[in-house]
């Protein structure tokens, strides 16, 4: 029962990890990333449809990103969906056959902005971490109610899960300090 409780708290605290690397990659940086378009959301047909299911991103320069979609019929909805992107400040460029997306410089202002914004996403995370870890801590309390384990059985898992979290936000803060730097690079 204990091992179980740990093994589904650390497998549930690696996602949460992998998912705070994946909202900082969403976050510009003074490149081009077909990150940031990845989960753009198109109305495709009455259907709202993420912008890496409906064309291909290419990266060909540092400040460009190119979409083909596999659907030229897609064009309108995906420009559309490029233009109402909060935080973007670029003009998607329609040829009629891709889309072309050339993302300004980005001021001082707008990084601290940007960091502020890295900052929040991580203590989001944090706190869903901590809060895995309280969800344990109550499943051992449980166990140890029903006496189903012992209390040095109990104390041990306690503090194994207590490792566990302060690695996982040790992720999280290691992943944080990359994107930050990344984010203040000129």
């Amino acid at each position: 029962m204990i091992s179980g409780i740990i093994a589904t708290a650390e497998e549930k605290m690696a996602k949460a990890v992998e998912s705070a690397k994946e909202d900082f990659a969403g976050v510009r940086t003074g490149r081009a990333n077909p990150q940031l378009f990845q989960k753009v959301m198109v109305d495709y047909y009455g259907t709202p449809t993420p912008l890496g299911q409906l064309g291909q991103l290419a990266n060909p320069e540092a400040r460009t990103i190119v979409i083909t979609p596999y659907d030229k019929g897609a064009l309108k909805a995906i420009e559309a969906a490029l233009r109402d992107m909060p935080n973007l400040d670029a003009n998607p460029q329609n040829d009629g056959n891709l889309i072309r997306v050339t993302l300004p410089d980005l001021t001082e202002e707008r990084r601290k902005e940007y960091v502020k914004l890295v900052k929040a996403k991580a203590e989001d995370h944090r706190v869903v971490v901590r809060n895995l870890r309280r969800k344990g801590n109550d499943d051992l309390a449980a166990l140890k109610k029903d006496g189903e384990a012992g209390d040095d059985d109990i104390a041990r898992a306690e503090k194994e899960l207590d490792a566990l979290t302060k690695s996982h936000v040790d992720a999280i803060d290691e992943a944080l300090k990359r994107k930050e730097a990344e984010l203040l690079e000129v």
